[in-house]
Protein backbone atom coordinates (compact mmCIF):
# COMPACT_ATOMS: atom_id res chain seq x y z
CA UNK A 1 0.00 0.00 0.00
CA UNK A 2 2.98 2.14 0.61
CA UNK A 3 4.36 1.45 -2.59
CA UNK A 4 0.96 2.44 -4.51
CA UNK A 5 0.92 5.61 -2.68
CA UNK A 6 4.18 6.74 -2.98
CA UNK A 7 3.77 6.05 -6.52
CA UNK A 8 0.62 8.37 -6.88
CA UNK A 9 3.13 11.03 -6.11
CA UNK A 10 5.49 10.16 -8.56
CA UNK A 11 3.82 12.62 -11.06
CA UNK A 12 3.74 15.61 -8.45
CA UNK A 13 6.46 17.81 -9.10
CA UNK A 14 9.51 18.29 -6.86
CA UNK A 15 8.18 20.74 -4.61
CA UNK A 16 4.88 19.34 -3.71
CA UNK A 17 6.44 16.03 -3.71
CA UNK A 18 8.84 17.49 -0.95
CA UNK A 19 5.61 18.88 0.77
CA UNK A 20 4.14 15.38 1.09
CA UNK A 21 6.80 13.27 2.36
CA UNK A 22 7.15 14.30 5.48
CA UNK A 23 3.38 13.39 6.17
CA UNK A 24 4.38 10.10 4.15
CA UNK A 25 7.04 9.04 6.65
CA UNK A 26 5.06 9.87 9.56
CA UNK A 27 1.78 7.75 8.25
CA UNK A 28 4.62 4.67 7.42
CA UNK A 29 5.81 5.73 10.98
CA UNK A 30 2.09 4.72 12.56
CA UNK A 31 2.90 0.84 11.39
CA UNK A 32 4.94 0.48 14.49
CA UNK A 33 7.84 -1.39 12.21
CA UNK A 34 10.93 0.26 12.73
CA UNK A 35 12.47 -1.58 9.74
CA UNK A 36 9.70 -0.79 7.60
CA UNK A 37 10.37 2.97 8.37
CA UNK A 38 14.03 3.20 8.11
CA UNK A 39 13.61 1.24 4.82
CA UNK A 40 11.41 4.66 3.33
CA UNK A 41 13.42 6.59 5.24
CA UNK A 42 16.54 5.62 3.34
CA UNK A 43 15.20 5.28 0.17
CA UNK A 44 13.65 9.04 0.32
CA UNK A 45 16.85 10.53 1.92
CA UNK A 46 15.19 12.06 4.18
CA UNK A 47 14.47 11.48 8.46
CA UNK A 48 10.51 10.71 9.88
CA UNK A 49 8.65 13.45 10.33
CA UNK A 50 7.96 14.26 14.01
CA UNK A 51 5.22 17.18 14.03
CA UNK A 52 3.75 18.12 17.53
CA UNK A 53 0.65 17.25 18.31
CA UNK A 54 -2.03 19.21 17.85
CA UNK A 55 -4.15 20.34 20.58
CA UNK A 56 -7.89 18.85 20.70
CA UNK A 57 -9.87 21.74 21.94
CA UNK A 58 -12.86 20.01 21.19
CA UNK A 59 -12.52 17.67 23.52
CA UNK A 60 -11.39 20.10 25.68
CA UNK A 61 -14.98 22.07 25.10
CA UNK A 62 -16.67 18.81 25.46
CA UNK A 63 -15.09 17.92 28.98
CA UNK A 64 -16.23 21.60 30.07
CA UNK A 65 -19.98 21.12 29.22
CA UNK A 66 -20.59 17.62 30.77
CA UNK A 67 -18.39 19.04 33.83
CA UNK A 68 -20.77 22.28 33.97
CA UNK A 69 -24.26 20.31 32.71
CA UNK A 70 -23.41 16.86 32.78
CA UNK A 71 -24.31 14.51 29.94
CA UNK A 72 -28.48 15.19 29.44
CA UNK A 73 -27.07 18.71 29.70
CA UNK A 74 -24.71 18.07 27.11
CA UNK A 75 -27.13 16.65 24.62
CA UNK A 76 -29.38 19.46 25.16
CA UNK A 77 -27.05 22.24 24.54
CA UNK A 78 -25.96 20.55 21.66
CA UNK A 79 -29.73 20.49 20.32
CA UNK A 80 -30.20 23.90 20.90
CA UNK A 81 -26.94 25.11 19.10
CA UNK A 82 -26.11 27.29 22.39
CA UNK A 83 -22.82 27.71 23.48
CA UNK A 84 -19.96 26.31 22.39
CA UNK A 85 -22.24 24.04 20.53
CA UNK A 86 -22.96 27.46 17.95
CA UNK A 87 -19.49 26.63 16.29
CA UNK A 88 -17.93 23.67 15.13
CA UNK A 89 -21.17 21.61 16.65
CA UNK A 90 -20.09 18.41 14.69
CA UNK A 91 -16.56 18.10 15.99
CA UNK A 92 -17.48 18.90 19.66
CA UNK A 93 -20.35 16.39 19.95
CA UNK A 94 -17.86 13.96 17.94
CA UNK A 95 -15.44 14.51 21.06
CA UNK A 96 -18.33 13.93 23.14
CA UNK A 97 -19.16 10.71 21.97
CA UNK A 98 -15.81 9.58 22.43
CA UNK A 99 -15.69 11.00 25.83
CA UNK A 100 -18.85 8.82 27.12
CA UNK A 101 -18.16 6.39 29.82
CA UNK A 102 -20.37 4.02 28.33
CA UNK A 103 -21.94 2.52 24.85
CA UNK A 104 -25.83 3.51 25.59
CA UNK A 105 -24.27 7.28 26.11
CA UNK A 106 -22.42 6.81 23.11
CA UNK A 107 -25.60 5.94 20.79
CA UNK A 108 -28.03 8.57 22.33
CA UNK A 109 -25.45 10.82 21.33
CA UNK A 110 -24.50 9.32 17.82
CA UNK A 111 -28.33 9.12 16.98
CA UNK A 112 -28.43 12.97 17.83
CA UNK A 113 -25.40 13.81 15.45
CA UNK A 114 -27.72 11.75 12.91
CA UNK A 115 -30.89 14.08 13.75
CA UNK A 116 -29.69 17.22 13.83
CA UNK A 117 -27.50 16.34 10.41
CA UNK A 118 -31.28 16.00 8.82
CA UNK A 119 -32.27 19.18 10.55
CA UNK A 120 -33.13 22.30 8.69
CA UNK A 121 -30.57 25.11 10.10
CA UNK A 122 -29.67 28.53 9.13
CA UNK A 123 -26.95 30.36 7.66
CA UNK A 124 -27.34 33.96 7.53
CA UNK A 125 -31.05 33.22 6.46
CA UNK A 126 -30.31 30.68 3.76
CA UNK A 127 -32.21 28.21 5.44
CA UNK A 128 -29.46 25.52 4.40
CA UNK A 129 -28.29 22.22 5.97
CA UNK A 130 -24.96 23.35 6.35
CA UNK A 131 -23.47 21.40 9.41
CA UNK A 132 -24.84 17.82 7.68
CA UNK A 133 -21.29 16.99 5.33
CA UNK A 134 -19.20 17.80 8.69
CA UNK A 135 -21.68 15.73 10.67
CA UNK A 136 -21.10 13.15 8.11
CA UNK A 137 -17.80 13.23 8.07
CA UNK A 138 -17.82 13.55 11.76
CA UNK A 139 -19.68 10.40 12.01
CA UNK A 140 -18.18 8.22 9.43
CA UNK A 141 -14.94 8.90 11.17
CA UNK A 142 -16.74 7.86 14.72
CA UNK A 143 -18.17 4.59 12.78
CA UNK A 144 -15.00 3.34 11.30
CA UNK A 145 -13.24 3.50 14.61
CA UNK A 146 -16.28 2.02 16.51
CA UNK A 147 -16.24 -0.71 13.48
CA UNK A 148 -19.82 -0.10 12.75
CA UNK A 149 -20.73 -0.54 9.03
CA UNK A 150 -24.31 0.24 8.19
CA UNK A 151 -23.41 3.60 10.45
CA UNK A 152 -20.42 4.08 8.50
CA UNK A 153 -22.16 3.69 5.33
CA UNK A 154 -25.06 5.63 6.64
CA UNK A 155 -22.84 8.89 7.84
CA UNK A 156 -20.97 8.53 4.34
CA UNK A 157 -24.15 9.36 2.13
CA UNK A 158 -24.07 13.08 4.01
CA UNK A 159 -20.75 13.71 3.46
CA UNK A 160 -19.48 16.22 0.86
CA UNK A 161 -17.52 13.56 -0.79
CA UNK A 162 -19.06 10.15 -0.59
CA UNK A 163 -16.75 8.37 -3.21
CA UNK A 164 -13.66 10.03 -2.27
CA UNK A 165 -10.46 7.60 -1.31
CA UNK A 166 -10.13 8.16 1.98
CA UNK A 167 -13.99 6.90 2.96
CA UNK A 168 -13.25 3.99 0.81
CA UNK A 169 -10.02 3.31 2.78
CA UNK A 170 -11.71 3.90 5.82
CA UNK A 171 -14.77 1.40 5.04
CA UNK A 172 -11.62 -1.26 4.45
CA UNK A 173 -10.86 -0.84 8.35
CA UNK A 174 -13.69 -2.56 8.70
CA UNK A 175 -14.49 -4.78 5.65
CA UNK A 176 -10.47 -5.83 5.76
CA UNK A 177 -8.45 -5.80 2.37
CA UNK A 178 -7.01 -2.59 1.90
CA UNK A 179 -5.01 -3.69 -0.73
CA UNK A 180 -7.94 -3.85 -3.12
CA UNK A 181 -7.36 -0.03 -3.66
CA UNK A 182 -4.12 -0.21 -4.59
CA UNK A 183 -4.71 0.10 -8.41
CA UNK A 184 -7.53 2.79 -7.21
CA UNK A 185 -4.49 5.06 -5.34
CA UNK A 186 -2.27 4.42 -8.54
CA UNK A 187 -4.77 5.20 -11.41
CA UNK A 188 -6.18 8.40 -9.78
CA UNK A 189 -2.77 10.08 -9.57
CA UNK A 190 -2.32 13.50 -10.38
CA UNK A 191 0.43 16.07 -11.06
CA UNK A 192 -1.77 19.14 -10.10
CA UNK A 193 -1.62 18.69 -6.25
CA UNK A 194 -1.06 16.79 -3.59
CA UNK A 195 -5.01 16.17 -2.68
CA UNK A 196 -4.69 12.58 -3.85
CA UNK A 197 -2.02 11.80 -1.84
CA UNK A 198 -2.59 13.49 1.34
CA UNK A 199 -6.55 11.49 1.30
CA UNK A 200 -4.97 8.16 0.38
CA UNK A 201 -2.33 8.74 3.57
CA UNK A 202 -5.51 9.93 5.36
CA UNK A 203 -7.27 7.34 4.58
CA UNK A 204 -5.17 4.21 5.36
CA UNK A 205 -4.09 5.86 8.56
CA UNK A 206 -6.10 4.16 10.68
CA UNK A 207 -5.60 0.47 9.31
CA UNK A 208 -1.93 1.37 9.81
CA UNK A 209 -1.93 2.53 13.24
CA UNK A 210 -5.04 0.52 14.93
CA UNK A 211 -5.32 -2.05 12.68
CA UNK A 212 -8.60 -3.97 10.77
CA UNK A 213 -11.83 -4.71 12.98
CA UNK A 214 -12.44 -7.90 14.34
CA UNK A 215 -14.60 -10.25 11.88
Amino acid sequence: MFEAIWDAAAPLPPEKKARIQPFFLETVGKAGDSALLRAWQTRLGAAASHRSPSIDYTADQASVVVAASGWDGFEQLARAGAVPFNTGRPEIMAAGVRLAPDAATKRRLTEAMFDLAHTKATRGGMGDNFEKSDFGHALAELSMQACDLNGFDRAVTMTAAPDSLRYALWRTRITGHAGVLATRIRNEASADDTRHVRGALEGYAPVVSIGYCAR
